[in-house]
């Protein structure tokens, strides 16, 4: 498994598609990242898998 990963998501304010790269070391992890379009905060939850499946949730702040 490469422990960094970039995944695309879309910003939950305005809707745009961005990359952002993801830390694989650790399986379930959350933490917030601005959104590179509009700069407003994204709360990331990343799960990680052995098997090199990422699955990244991008929500609101208020969510």
């Amino acid at each position: 498994m490469t422990l960094l990963q970039t995944v695309s998501i879309h910003c939950p304010y305005c809707g745009e598609p961005i990359e952002v790269l993801v830390d694989c070391s650790l399986p379930v992890q959350e933490y917030i990242e601005d959104c590179s379009v509009c700069c407003r905060p994204i709360n990331l939850t990343v799960n990680a898998s052995d098997t090199d499946a990422v699955e990244v949730s991008a929500t609101t702040e208020n969510e």
